[in-house]
């Protein structure tokens, strides 16, 4: 979501830096090291079999005959102040819709929480999530596996909708390893092109490159179950993602919606985390329409948690209707 440049992310993720300056609670430390090495903190390793209950951090459930895991890493904030969401439209006017829907009226909260898929002898994962970016409340994603009884080592595959730091911040440890070890790392070719051309990327460039599957869009990537959809503006090779199960399907958005009620009820209202605004939103709409026409089950990752839910028509406009 964030243009924050990478360098930041890198050297927050070599420095170990401990978030800070926020005003609301910070999430609970995770050691990572543990996390990495497949291990609990008192030094067993997690089942592999996931639990079966939910937990505040892992919400259990299924797309067809495939289990499925919301995985809470953290959240985040931007102000209503014109400056992030609905930029040139009047503050107020923002305000009102937040008010409809029982939110703060000052400030947008968005949540931030990569999706965990088992799907036979491959657990798949959808984004990171932030890491120690100091910009977000990241960081729990290694606990919350925990939670789903997996270790990051048991991760055979990761799919990246896009290259921004609340969304690739996971991919390393804080000493700069990588925090999934046996993974792949699927992302679009354009995309990659452009982690791989921007500077301030070059450390984790260079460490997840070996893994790298880049794939063009649209491309199905495990055959009947996962299948790429070209969804880009908010970045160049920005990708939604399809996970299909027998007749279930669930549509994972990355971000091209970040907000449950302005980037829902207002698809057109320019974004400034959008790269190229016009066609975000053109994109935006176009996603919204074809999942609100066809009953499609939505994954939101910066929705209230756990994210899940469906869009429905709202008179021109389109509405979020969260299962939970």
């Amino acid at each position: 979501m964030n243009r924050t440049p990478l360098s930041v992310l890198m050297a927050t993720l070599l420095a170990g830096a401990m978030l800070s300056g926020c005003s609301q609670p910070q999430p609970e430390a995770v050691d990572t090291t543990a996390a990495a090495s497949g291990t609990t903190p008192s030094g067993t390793a997690p089942s592999e079999t996931a639990p079966s209950e939910s937990s505040a951090d892992a919400f259990r459930f299924n797309i067809g005959a495939l289990e499925a895991v919301a995985l809470k890493d953290g959240d985040l904030e931007a102000p209503n102040d014109g400056t992030t969401f609905a930029i040139g439209q009047p503050v107020e006017q923002v305000a009102a819709l937040l008010a409809a829907a029982g939110e703060p009226t000052d400030v947008l909260h968005l949540g931030i929480q990569p999706l965990l898929v088992h799907a036979g002898d491959r657990v798949l994962l959808f984004d990171t999530g932030a890491g120690d970016v100091e910009w977000a409340r990241g960081g729990r994603l290694p606990a919350s596996l925990r939670a789903a009884g997996v270790a990051p080592s048991q991760v055979t595959d990761i799919f990246i909708s896009h290259r921004h730091a609340d969304h690739v911040g996971g991919l390393l440890a804080r000493d700069g390893a990588l925090a999934f070890p046996n993974a792949t790392v699927h992302l679009t070719t354009t995309e990659w092109a452009g982690m791989q051309a921007d500077a301030d990327a070059a450390a984790l460039v260079a460490a997840i490159a070996p893994k790298v599957a880049a794939f063009e869009p649209g491309a199905e990537l495990v055959p009947g179950t996962v299948t790429a959809v070209v969804d880009n503006g908010h970045t160049p090779g920005h990708s939604a993602y399809l996970i299909t199960s027998g007749d279930d399907r669930l549509l994972y958005i990355g971000d091209t919606a970040h907000h449950f009620v302005v980037s829902v009820q207002r698809p057109e209202w320019t974004v400034d985390y959008d790269m190229d605004a016009p066609l975000a939103q053109t994109r935006r709409r176009e996603l919204l329409q074809r999942a609100a026409d066809d009953g499609t089950r939505v994954y939101a990752v910066h929705f209230p948690f756990p994210g899940l839910g469906r869009f429905e028509t709202q008179g021109e406009s389109f509405v979020w209707v969260p299962e939970r």
